[in-house]
């Protein structure tokens, strides 16, 4: 499935952007069919909102288990309104949300030395504990590939150091894409 083209990330922000909007002003979703056969096959994914450099909301599926299009629509709605982190946003934060989303690949087993800050997202588990940090995150914090995976062991809830000894260690790659920076707030032009 990777890499989406440049229509079928558009497509997947507007609709985003839609699932977003629908469910701060009504706290629902519609169904909706396949836009393409592409965005229809089932595929990881987050939706991570930002205010500015603030991150707003950030909710995933790991698993590939739903139609892309579906999960970027479910994600788009649960970091807007279920992020434990944050109160769910409010209509008149809307227009100065911008959204990025992360497609990831499948999942696999990656020893501490072969991890790539800036190509890698991580999983890190032992037992119940789990945590996952997404590619762009050791970039935009700076850190070395230790500290990616200690801050990966802490989201974990494990000490920061078991990467190094008994915690199940997984990669991924995404491709991540943004809408533009400054949205272009413009009326629409009758036909």
């Amino acid at each position: 499935m990777l890499p989406l083209d440049e229509l079928q990330q558009k497509v997947l922000l507007q609709l985003a952007r839609e699932a977003l909007t629908e469910a701060v002003m009504t706290l629902r979703l519609a169904s909706m069919a396949a836009p393409s056969p592409a965005l229809a096959e089932p595929c990881g994914a987050f939706v991570t909102l930002h205010e500015g450099k603030m991150l707003r909301g950030c909710i995933g599926h790991i698993e590939a288990i739903a139609p892309l299009y579906q999960t970027v629509r479910e994600c788009a709605r649960a970091a807007a309104l279920h992020d434990p982190r944050f109160d769910p946003v409010t209509p008149q934060e809307l227009p100065k949300l911008h959204i990025e989303i992360s497609v990831l690949s499948p999942f696999f087993e990656i020893s501490p030395e072969q991890v790539e800050v800036g190509k890698h997202g991580l999983m890190i588990s032992r037992g119940v504990f789990r945590g996952l940090l997404l590619p762009q995150v050791p970039v935009h914090l700076n850190w070395d590939r230790e500290q990616f995976l200690s801050e990966t062991c802490r989201k974990a809830g494990l000490e920061s150091e078991a990467w190094r000894y008994d915690a199940k260690i997984q990669a991924f790659t995404a491709q991540v894409f943004a809408e533009p920076t400054k949205r272009e707030h413009s009326t629409p032009h009758a036909a």
